[in-house]
């Protein structure tokens, strides 16, 4: 079971597509030291799937001011990427994992075996590699880049974040 402040199922060597680089190899080491925004999504030539991935695209900086990488997945290939993010989504330049053993989903745990695919999961690992966040969605509703981002600085600022709270508001007090 996926808990916590453990540390995030390891994965090495597996097939991304990029822009630019078209095929290359991820592994969760790649990221020690830095926070790292983990999301899969269903599939590639979907309709929720771009917005989200064009959304996270859109806030790359914001996310590289807060020391946290994006990296997305889907159970499909690096070959399907391909087609896929040259057509469509020639904005994104962060890397696609291509989990077509489903190792990665079945160790995060949300690979749908009746549908194949898989779910809606996003995962901040911090710099040691620890998960601090995560959410699993509905396959018909996209995330929030801005929720992800407001989690994200709560996390980072060390602090008891209240409801809503968002960076430069008063706290809680130390965690």
């Amino acid at each position: 079971m996926i808990l916590l402040n453990t540390p995030a199922p390891d994965f090495s060597n597996i097939p991304a597509y990029q822009k630019g680089k078209d095929t290359t190899t991820i592994s969760l080491s790649d990221y020690k030291g830095t926070w790292l925004c983990l999301f899969f999504y269903p599939r590639d030539f979907t309709f929720i799937c771009p917005t989200e991935l064009k959304g996270f695209s859109n806030a790359v900086d914001t996310f590289r001011k807060m020391n946290c990488k994006i990296l997305a997945g889907s159970t499909d290939s690096t070959w399907c990427h391909k087609a896929w993010f040259e057509r469509d989504l020639s904005e994104v330049a962060f890397p696609i994992l291509a989990d077509t053993n489903l190792k990665i989903t079945r160790e995060y745990q949300i690979f749908d075996e009746e549908l194949g695919e898989a779910q809606r999961g996003l995962f901040l690992i911090d710099p040691e590699g620890m998960i601090k966040y995560f959410l699993v969605s509905a396959g018909s509703v996209g995330r929030s880049v801005s929720e992800t981002i407001r989690v994200l600085e709560a996390l980072q600022s060390g602090e008891l974040c209240p409801v809503e709270w968002k960076l430069g508001e008063k706290t809680l007090g130390k965690a």
